[in-house]
């Protein structure tokens, strides 16, 4: 190669990396996706409904807030437990909702492990879903690097976000914003110390749209998920054994999800291994408490006076006053969940929320199988429509 062409080359190869380090720069300085925001003006920026990499959005931000109280879970967790207007709740203490949608119990365990590092977390709040309990791949987008500890975080961070910058999905965004065409419908989750923004939800641009016709979906979605399984429980028996170790606060509950979705898991034949489930849970709590932890699991789900509410395709209402859809509960019952975890001014109804233990487990889990026998008796209606949702073959008369 002559001297005019390796100068060429060199000159060319010079122009490209400046133009990859400007675009990287620029993305970096715009931010589009708030991958290293935490009380700044950019977090009150508005947003389309589908919020991108938030896992990477609060990764950082836990790590510069250092919140004292951290929710933990998947998007349940993220819908439905308020942070913002609870710190009276926790005597003052800061509070930051670290859940993520799509989520499995793996990331949460890193996400956990990661708020633990990185803040003297003095209270974790664990929201958990049997057919979410597995250790499979969730599409929360929990990347190497993001949640890894050590003292050099943030230098840490600063590297994976510049080369985040060099991607073409986060260049148009970035380009969207400048050029005033980004469509904001609604505020990050972090404007709001992690829950989503209900603007985001009641969108008509959000995939969701209309709680009837995201019954469907998310009643299949819930019936054929892997879990629970029993790697994720020894993976998750090992990380509340290292966050007691830890002097952390820990509060598990099994999400409130509508009672069509249990009954999604009796008629798909996976009822004794959700009972199994709970009792492991029961006796993890147990052992943990018995070495000085304080540790807690509660069960918010079942055949209650919340999760009974009548669907959509029943009453013929476009809302409910409890759930989004069958899988996701609004924050009126988040402040419930609180409010029997911690205690707090409204008090919850007396049938919502009961403590496993080893000693009750078994009359809890009876009352439960009563309560559904008493449901399929008294929702006739909702039952046949889970069972044709399912494609199960109808019951005899």
């Amino acid at each position: 190669m002559d001297t005019n062409a390796r100068r060429y080359l060199a000159v060319f190869l010079a122009c490209a990396l400046g133009a990859l380090a400007l675009v990287s720069a620029i993305n970096y300085q715009v931010d589009p996706y708030l991958l290293h925001q935490w009380d700044s003006p950019l977090v009150q920026r508005l947003r389309p409904t589908n919020e991108k990499l938030s896992v990477w959005g609060k990764t950082y931000a836990v790590a510069r807030y250092r919140p004292a109280v951290v929710y933990i879970g998947n998007s349940r967790t993220e819908m439905g437990l308020p942070a913002s207007s609870m710190r009276t709740l926790f005597d003052g203490k800061s509070v930051f909702n670290s859940a993520v949608s799509g989520a499995s119990i793996g990331d949460a365990i890193r996400l956990a492990e990661h708020a633990a590092r990185v803040s003297h977390v003095d209270t974790l709040v664990w929201g958990i879903d049997a057919p979410s309990f597995s250790l499979e791949l969730g599409s929360a987008g929990v990347e190497p690097g993001l949640t890894d500890g050590g003292p050099a975080f943030f230098a840490r961070r600063a590297l994976l976000n510049l080369k985040r910058g060099l991607t073409v999905d986060m260049t148009h965004d970035s380009w969207r914003i400048l050029s005033g065409t980004y469509d904001g419908v609604c505020l990050s989750s972090l404007a709001l110390h992690g829950q989503r923004d209900e603007s985001c939800i009641t969108s008509r641009n959000h995939g969701w749209a209309g709680t009837a016709r995201a019954f469907k979906p998310r009643l299949q979605e819930f019936g054929d998920g892997a879990g629970p399984t029993e790697a994720a429980l020894h993976a998750f028996d090992a990380s509340v054994g290292k966050l007691c170790r830890g002097g952390t606060r820990l509060r598990l509950y099994i999400n409130p999800t509508h009672a069509l979705t249990l009954d999604a898991l009796y008629w798909r034949g996976k009822w004794d291994a959700m009972e199994a489930w709970q009792r492991d849970l029961a006796q993890m709590a147990g052992r943990y408490r018995s070495q000085g932890c304080d540790v807690r699991v509660y069960d918010f789900s079942g055949f209650n006076s919340i999760t009974s509410e009548a669907i959509p395709q029943v009453t013929g209402a476009r809302e409910m006053r409890y759930y989004w859809e069958a899988s996701h509960y609004r924050d009126n019952v988040g402040r419930f969940i609180l409010a029997r975890l911690f205690g707090g001014p409204v008090p919850p109804p007396a049938d919502f929320g009961a403590e496993l233990t080893v000693t009750g487990i078994a009359a809890h889990q009876a009352a439960m199988r009563a309560a559904r026998e008493r449901y399929h008796a008294r929702h006739a209606e909702e039952t046949a429509y889970l069972r044709h949702v399912l494609t199960l073959p109808r019951e005899p008369k």
